[in-house]
C-alpha cells in the first residue's frame, strides 16, 4: 500500500465539503438538499462512482463550481467520495442538509483552509484516510483574542 497527499485545488477563500457516500444518486440527492437548504445557493458537487462505469458524476448551480468539483474529485480519485465546492454560502449553512442525505456516510472536512487529502492506494483501489486541514495552532487564545473572536462572529452575522 502507498500513501499519497492530494491538494484540494481551489481559490484561497473558497469553502468546500469533502465526504463519503455510497450510491450513484449521491450527486443528484446532494444537489436537491443544497438547493432546498439555501435559496439562490451557488455550488458544484462531484461524486466518484466506485463500481460499474466508475465515473465522476457532477451537478451544480454554477458551471464553474461544478467543473472545479469534478476536477478535484477526479484528482482525489477515491471511490464513493464526494466534494462540494461552495460559492455564496459557508459550510455551516448546509452541513445539516448534506448530513441528512441518505447516501452520505460521513464528512471528512468542511473548510476554506489549504487542505491535503491523505489517500491510501492499493492497486485499483483508493481510499481517503483523512485530511490535513489548515495549519497547527500557534498558542492558546488570550482574553483579547476571545474578544476579537466574539466581535468577528457578530460582525459577520452569526451571533447577536
Amino acid at each position: 500500500m502507498e500513501i499519497e497527499l492530494i491538494d484540494v485545488d481551489k481559490p484561497e477563500d473558497m469553502n468546500f465539503i469533502l465526504g463519503q457516500s455510497h450510491f450513484i444518486k449521491t450527486a443528484e440527492d446532494v444537489f436537491e438538499a443544497l438547493v432546498n437548504a439555501v435559496p439562490g445557493i451557488e455550488f458544484g458537487v462531484a461524486f466518484c462512482e466506485a463500481s460499474m462505469k466508475r465515473l465522476v458524476r457532477a451537478e451544480g448551480t454554477s458551471d464553474e463550481l461544478r467543473d472545479l468539483a469534478a476536477k478535484n474529485a477526479e484528482n482525489i480519485g477515491c471511490g464513493h467520495s464526494f466534494i462540494i465546492m461552495l460559492g455564496n454560502v459557508f459550510p455551516l449553512n448546509v452541513l445539516h442538509a448534506v448530513k441528512g442525505v441518505p447516501e452520505v456516510v460521513g464528512i471528512f472536512c468542511a473548510t476554506a483552509n489549504p487542505t491535503k487529502v491523505v489517500v491510501a492506494v492499493e492497486g485499483d483501489q483508493r481510499g481517503i484516510l483523512g485530511v490535513l486541514d489548515g495549519f497547527k495552532p500557534l498558542g492558546i487564545e488570550t482574553e483579547a483574542d476571545v474578544e476579537d473572536r466574539r466581535k468577528f462572529l457578530r460582525a459577520i452575522g452569526y451571533k447577536k
